[in-house]
């Protein structure tokens, strides 16, 4: 069945070149207190925060457009239509060996708002001990307890009808959301067939329900909240969030379609090191400057954050000079320690006579949707997945296979630089002790075919679903670097990037990868337990004779293996460690240089189990705290 296209808006819309230009021109005389780099999930947050101090000036650099009103954006049915499309970076990873030589998409969001305005909408919180170890690895103020302000100040939960709670089998702690932030977060009023079915599938293999998922205990099995605004049944995102309702601020300028090249960095007199005072930027292939009196901050996400800091000449100095960029900090962190959440899909033929997001991908059937989503705003676009179960590895997979993948842990994590001993200990700890119980493996069942490589026989009236498993706590580290002067591709776009997550590399990877292989089997009996066994009709994908041996099965899972859009790492908070082990120390301060700050997921030094969006909102919500600490108290 061939998707309908579903097209996005022009750039620009609504503005001539010239009144484009003259913006620019405008923006860069402006002199601001602070200057913001990316207008994504975390940088337009801290901006809105900012800016609430009237005497404050606050300028937002963004490479994409403006999205609002773009119903590929707006309607929740349609999440992940706007992947590949002009609203997106399309990054691409180098060859990855661990997934049978592939290279695969990266998505970012190339649009104000950033990845906010192209995820999926699942708003969760990781386990309370993934911040606390952040805190134990010495940086003060990001563990659990520290951060739960913020992700309260960045939401506002609706709680849902009394329909809805027990349709659905959703819970809450009211103590643990916020009631007056600027992400709407709630519980879809509508679901698909197999959400019904979902909570006793798991408790029917010991998953046990898990009604307060937000407090600081994800595991187990649940229905999701989504960042989704129920008095408009549209996502609620970073440019509808934090922008839109503050865009008439006279001290807050966002200029869109403004790709920054690098920071400008001023080196002091009598050795006082290096400075940031501002940024050029590209606009229509027009170069410009624009200048901050107080500090740059660094918002452009877990790829680029990295690659503008390498390209201003903070880095690691090999990296630099095969760039041909003049060294000015040498920091062998920035771009390295890349972790991402991994993911694939098994494929299901489903009762056909169930409705199925699939749906949406013919004509007749978007358009009978959205006549519905604007006569009631119901129907499927206002549908999204949320059956969610965060299971423990201990669960999932036998003990002796368990153990038997563990056995190597230790060895494979061992590193020559005591700098990073404290990390992988807290990595290993994740799994070796047993008291803690965290979800290792995310199990995501929904109807519709979410597999890239599953093409169904448009002949055949067959509908589908699909069992996601993404691992969480992955062992695998990459990076992400601009590339040498001397390859294709170098010196600006997405192709100037290498980015190379290693995933199923070396000994670390191949631990990921039999994590994968074993919880792949859990996955299949989720499918094989009633009731939700009672609307599954037989496995199309992968076939049987995939799996007809561990090789098989192993050999499948890396060819059918893809990202989660989770990375994080690159940018990380170095702790006791410093910057023998990070980028920033626990105020966001890039090391080596005064006035430049990096906000968003790149500075997390491990991964989480959960969806990233709302960690970084709190993540922006705390360094805006922070830094008007810092001005003397005006927090």
């Amino acid at each position: 069945m061939k998707a309908v296209q579903i097209e996005t808006r022009p750039k620009s819309a609504g503005q001539t070149m010239e009144e484009s230009r003259a913006a620019a021109e405008a923006f860069a005389r402006t002199p601001f207190d602070f200057l913001v780099i990316g207008g994504g999930t975390a940088g337009l947050a801290v901006a809105a925060r900012l800016s609430e101090d009237p005497h404050l000036r606050v300028g937002v650099l963004e490479a994409g457009s403006p999205a609002l009103g773009d119903r590929v954006v707006d309607m929740p049915g349609l999440a992940g239509s706007a992947l590949d499309t002009g609203l997106d970076w399309k990054f691409e990873t180098t060859v990855q060996p661990g997934l049978g030589g592939r290279a695969i998409p990266w998505a970012r969001g190339k649009v104000l708002g950033g990845s906010s305005a192209l995820n999926y909408m699942t708003w969760n919180r990781a386990s309370r001990l993934d911040y606390d170890d952040w805190a134990e690895l010495g940086n003060t103020g990001w563990g659990w307890e520290d951060l739960l302000q913020f992700f309260k100040k960045s939401e506002t939960f609706h709680p849902p009808t009394l329909d809805t709670q027990i349709a659905a089998r959703v819970g809450w702690h009211g103590d643990a959301l916020g009631a007056t932030g600027p992400v709407q977060v709630s519980y879809p009023k509508e679901y698909t067939a197999s959400h019904g079915l979902w909570h006793q599938t798991m408790n029917a293999l010991g998953v046990e329900p898990n009604k307060s998922h937000l407090t600081g205990t994800n595991t187990g099995c649940w229905t999701s909240l989504c960042s989704l605004d129920p008095q408009s049944a549209t996502r609620s995102y970073a440019a509808t969030a934090y922008y839109q309702p503050n865009a008439l601020r006279q001290n807050l300028v966002v200029l869109p379609e403004a790709e920054v090249r690098e920071i400008l960095l001023v080196e002091g007199e009598g050795g006082a090191g290096w400075e940031a005072k501002g940024a050029r930027f590209a606009h229509n292939g027009i170069e410009f400057s624009a200048f901050a009196s107080r500090e740059v901050i660094l918002s452009a996400g877990s790829v680029q954050s990295p690659q503008i800091l390498e390209l201003s000449g903070v880095g690691n100095p090999e990296v630099l000079s095969a760039a041909g960029i003049p060294v000015k900090v040498d920091n062998p962190n920035v771009g390295e320690h890349l972790q991402d959440h991994v993911t694939n899909s098994m494929v299901f033929e489903v009762d056909s006579s169930l409705p199925n997001p699939d749906d949406l991908k013919t004509a007749h059937g978007l358009e009978a949707a959205q006549e519905e989503y604007a006569k009631s705003k119901s129907g499927q676009l206002t549908v999204v997945p949320v059956s969610v179960s965060y299971v423990p590895a201990s669960h999932a997979i036998p003990g002796e296979k368990l153990d038997a993948i563990l056995s190597s842990s230790t060895t494979a994590t061992a590193s020559a630089d005591e700098a990073f001993a404290d990390r992988e200990a807290l990595l290993n700890r994740k799994f070796t002790d047993r008291r803690h119980q965290l979800g290792h493996v995310e199990y995501i069942f929904d109807l519709g075919n979410w597999s890239p490589y599953f093409e169904p026989n448009a002949d055949e009236n067959k509908k589908y679903a699909s069992m996601l498993q993404i691992i969480q706590f992955p062992f695998s580290r990459g990076s992400i670097h601009i590339r040498p002067s001397t390859e294709p591709g170098a010196g600006g776009g997405a192709g100037a990037l290498a980015i190379n997550p290693q995933y199923f590399a070396g000994r670390r990877g191949q631990i990921d990868l039999e994590i994968a292989v074993e919880g792949s089997r859990f996955a299949e009996k989720i499918c094989a337990t009633e009731p939700l066994a009672s609307i599954v009709r037989a496995r199309v994908f992968p076939s049987a004779s995939d799996l007809q041996s561990d090789d098989g099965r192993r050999e499948w899972i890396k060819k059918t293996m893809v990202t989660d859009w989770h990375p994080v790492g690159t940018c990380s908070m170095g702790g006791r460690a410093g910057p023998r082990a990070g980028v920033v120390d626990e105020r966001l301060r890039v090391y080596g240089v005064r006035r430049l700050r990096v906000v968003d997921a790149s500075v997390m030094p491990l991964q989480i189990s959960a969806h990233l969006q709302a960690t970084v909102y709190a993540i922006a919500e705390k360094a805006a705290h922070m830094i008007l600490q810092d001005l003397g108290g005006r927090s």
